[in-house]
Formats: structure tokens, sequence, C-alpha cells
């Protein structure tokens, strides 16, 4: 039987990354590997933030080949709290937000009791 395990974001720096991931999306940093391998919770949810070299990232979340998806229930403190970690958005008619970390890997917020 096949299952989700973790997610694995490729950023040039891992340890420069982290204080994104923990401060503006609230990840907690569970584990850092020989100073390179960046562990992190959200929710239920497994990250790995992993070296990999920089690329010209997608121009919008559109021409993205890989995007995740977060949820949230109250989607304007959710984006102010965002702005403040210096996050610029590019909102979507159907009312999500959606931006990018500092490597180009693109993410989505929403509000699911609003898509139902």
């Amino acid at each position: 039987m096949i299952k989700p395990g973790h997610l694995e974001f490729f950023v040039e720096n891992p340890l420069h990354a982290k204080q994104f991931y923990a401060e503006a999306l609230g990840c907690t940093v569970t584990t850092v590997q020989e100073e390179q391998f960046v562990w992190l919770q959200l929710g239920a949810q497994e990250i790995l933030l992993r070296p990999g070299p920089r690329q010209a990232p997608p121009q919008d979340y559109d021409h993205s080949r890989i995007g995740m998806v977060l949820y949230t229930d109250d989607l304007p403190q959710a984006v102010a709290h965002l702005e403040k970690h210096g996050v610029t958005f590019c909102a979507m008619p159907d009312g999500c937000y959606t931006f990018a970390d500092s490597d180009g890997n693109w993410f989505q917020l929403v509000d699911p009791s609003s898509h139902a």
C-alpha cells in the first residue's frame, strides 16, 4: 500500500529558508541534519527543506509545476500576518491568494469553507 510521506522543498539555503517557514508559515523546526537538511512540522504535515540549485522560478502559481495549498478559516488575518513577513500576494479571481517563497516555491492560501 502507498501513502503520502513528507513534502520536500528544494531551496538554495535551507538554514536561511527555515526562518520564513517558521515565522511566516508557522512551521515548527523539528530537526536540522548535517547543517543542511531542515525538518519542519506544519500541522500533521512533515516538510523537508533540502539544498537545491537556484532555478528561475515560475512567473506565477498557474505556471508552477507544483504548489502547496494552505487552509485558513480567517483569510484576512492570515493575509495580514504573511504581509508583515514580507509576502507579496497575487490575488486570484476565486478569492484565493498565491505567493512564492524566496526560492520560487508556490503556495495558495484559501479559506476552504468559501469553496464548498
